[in-house]
């Protein structure tokens, strides 16, 4: 997961109230090694520069800050027994704003990070039988993710799909398994094989997905039917969305005491950070998850790419960076 949106300075004057809660998440490492482990793409490992990393489940992400103050999301990848190192894969985007391209053209071990999180929102599920589908970088919350499968004795089968074999990481790791693991490189063998793959599935199987938005979407189309939670998928871009529609609303901030009125073209974390109250944030598109902020009256129309469908029914939680409301109030623990 990535993004271009600098960071905020939580200490600026005004944010005073907010600083003791990020600090709780924020984590200085050093890059200790760098790794090429496929085309265009890097391994990066990560270590402690003071005390011992907290826990992370498999599906973890955290916030990396790079030199520029730019913040970019990327997934876990390691062991989530080892307190002293995280491990992160990272892909040079080819057209994108530069966060990518100076971690794997410039960064250098030895460098210090501070990072943030670490934050889950691709949890896996206990189950007794998986199918993982990856595409690309894609496949980086996944790895974990066969370590826990393989280690609570569940069957599981892992397709891994590539534009070419040099195009597709940690395939020496991978290999390890056997075959379970099905590698999938598009110029030799094509697309990979989702109408045989999701033509059918049982109660005691769950599908994670996570790559480039044609393949989440392809899934999404051949599972339409299927109960929710049945598919979980993580996405790296957000999903497009009409405002067209959109109304004004009244937004009420209980712990700061405001009440605000949102208007079209803005979103409630503008409107929030324009009233003078501070919301740890990231991506401002809705994939990162940083701005999850409780709902305590009101109904959110939730745009984001994070939550799952059961999530969303709920509705105890949004991220204010996209969503709106469908009710003409609304009220946040803010």
């Amino acid at each position: 997961m990535s993004t271009d949106i600098a960071l905020r300075d939580v200490r600026q004057a005004g944010a005073e109230d907010a600083v003791d809660d990020v600090a709780e998440s924020e984590f200085d490492v050093v890059v200790v090694r760098k790794e090429k482990i496929a085309d265009d793409a890097f391994s990066l490992t990560l270590r402690s520069a003071g005390l011992p990393l907290p826990a992370w489940a498999p599906g973890a992400h955290i916030d990396l800050v790079l030199p520029s103050k730019k913040v970019r999301q990327y997934s876990l990848c390691g062991d989530p027994a080892n307190r002293e190192e995280w491990r992160i894969g990272v892909l040079r985007e080819q057209t994108g704003r530069g966060g990518s391209a100076y971690v794997c053209d410039e960064l250098a071990e030895g460098t210090r990070l501070t990072v943030l999180g670490p934050r889950n929102h691709f949890a896996l599920v206990p189950a007794a039988n998986y199918l993982f589908i990856a595409g690309g970088i894609g496949i980086t919350p996944i790895l974990p993710m066969l370590q826990a499968a393989t280690k609570s004795g569940a069957r599981w089968q892992l397709w891994y799909g590539g534009r070419q074999a040099s195009s597709m990481a940690f395939v020496e790791e991978l290999a390890g398994y056997g075959d379970r693991v099905q590698l999938w490189p598009q110029d030799e063998r094509g697309l990979l094989p989702l109408d045989d793959l999701l033509a059918s599935r049982d109660d005691e199987t769950l599908v994670y997905c996570c790559g480039p938005a044609p393949l989440l979407e392809a899934t999404e189309a051949r599972s339409r039917d299927w109960p929710t939670g049945a598919l979980r998928v993580e996405r790296f871009a957000p999903v497009a969305v009409d405002h067209a529609a959109d109304q004004p609303f009244e937004l009420e901030l209980a712990r700061s005491r405001k009440t605000l009125t949102v208007p079209p073209g803005m979103s409630i974390l503008q409107a929030v950070e324009a009233s003078g109250v501070f919301v740890l944030s990231s991506c401002q598109e809705g994939t990162c998850g940083t701005c999850e902020t409780e709902v305590l009256e009101g109904t959110p129309d939730h745009r984001d790419c994070v939550l799952t469908d059961a999530e969303r029914a709920e509705g105890d939680v949004m991220m204010i960076c996209v969503s709106r409301s469908r009710t003409s109030r609304l009220v946040l623990d803010l």
